[in-house]
């Protein structure tokens, strides 16, 4: 395929390559997307369905394609009475996928921070508090070094030990320590195994749930020790994924992987008593042997409950009852009596003489 590209130097719009790419947004929704995001400000106030009607998106094709957005986090809408009782349907776009919680919250901030009518413009600037793009590197894949975090400057640091003299038990310090190790040791997990590739997996699939769960590649590998752990006593991946995606908080989530670090260390399961938690399990307790009070050659068995016959000698007593009971109907030779003659021998048999 030849290809010539002249990137344009105006009246451009600067279009994601995850709008772009999307495999589940059809070409109607991608343009209606990309018209309204480049839009100036003065023409955005009017209804979606306009834009589209300008752009030749009608009837059944734009409800699918508006359906589409709406799936996705692209729209959101909300249908309530005003003032004066009359419906009326209020939109949200955004060019990022945003979940109702975001939404709603941009939609409570726009509500009270809207300007006045006086010129110039009456209100105060706000921070974002939803929809965000990744940096570059991530969405390339590359990993950002960290540099080690300085020390802070307002701690004196405290004086080094003489040589052979040991620090002091206890403290905040030896407590902080203790702590650290101790929460160090919770996390570490198992080692790389089948249930720490599992648990690796399940965290980078939450993106595809929650938006705001979005983990990397490196977060997820560190919490994958406490996922592999949840895997180990007994939680499928099904069960751990609708652990850590259902009950977010109502104002989204700040930060993915401290919230699952946390959710993951407070609501793990108990260890199943198994050999592979180190607690043997305690075989059943085994009957003693017990003779056999059937008549015939003196015998042992081991009972199960509270008999006092063998299971064999219990079969052959069955069997000997049921046969005689035969032989018995067998030896009947008398027609029995009609049910109309039975009727009136049970008649006479109640009615007293």
């Amino acid at each position: 395929m030849l290809r010539h590209v002249i990137a344009p130097s105006r009246r451009y719009t600067k279009a994601s390559h995850d709008v772009v790419r999307h495999t589940r947004l059809n070409s109607d929704a991608k343009i209606l997307l990309l018209a309204v995001q480049g839009l100036p400000d003065g023409q955005a106030a009017q209804a979606l369905s306009e834009h589209a009607r300008k752009l030749g998106i009608k009837g059944r094709a734009y409800q699918k394609s508006k359906a589409q957005l709406i799936a996705h986090g692209y729209v959101h809408e909300w249908r309530g009475q005003g003032v004066r009782g009359h419906w009326r349907t209020e939109q949200l776009f955004s060019s990022v996928p945003l979940t109702p919680e975001e939404a709603a919250l941009l939609r409570r901030g726009a509500s009270q921070e809207q300007p006045s009518a006086r010129e110039p413009a009456v209100g105060r600037p706000t921070a974002r508090v939803a929809g965000r793009h990744l940096p570059v590197e991530e969405e390339l894949g590359k990993t950002i070094p960290h540099p080690p975090s300085e020390a802070d400057p307002r701690v004196a640091p405290g004086p080094e030990p003489e040589a052979g003299q040991r620090p002091e038990p206890g403290g905040v310090e030896a407590a902080d320590a203790d702590a650290a190790d101790a929460e160090q040791q919770v996390e570490a997990g198992p080692g790389p195994g089948p249930e720490f590739a599992q648990g690796e997996r399940v965290l980078l699939s939450l993106r595809h749930a929650r938006r705001e769960l979005y983990l990397g590649a490196g977060e997820a590998r560190s919490l994958a020790g406490l996922a592999a752990r949840w895997l180990l006593r007994g939680v499928s991946e099904a069960e751990l994924r609708t652990v850590l995606t259902s009950g977010l908080p109502d104002d989204g989530v700040r930060s993915a992987a401290g919230f699952l670090r946390f959710r993951l260390l407070h609501k793990m399961p108990p260890e199943l008593p198994s050999e592979a938690s180190g607690q043997p399990v305690a075989p059943p307790p085994v009957a003693e042997l017990t003779t056999c009070s059937a008549p015939g050659e003196e015998h042992v068995f081991r009972p199960l409950g509270d008999e006092t016959e063998c299971g064999e000698c219990r079969r052959q007593a069955a069997r000997a009852h049921w046969e005689a009971q035969w032989a018995a109907a067998e030896a009947v030779t008398d027609d029995p009596l009609p049910w109309r003659e039975r009727f009136a021998r049970l008649g006479d048999v109640a009615t007293p003489g």
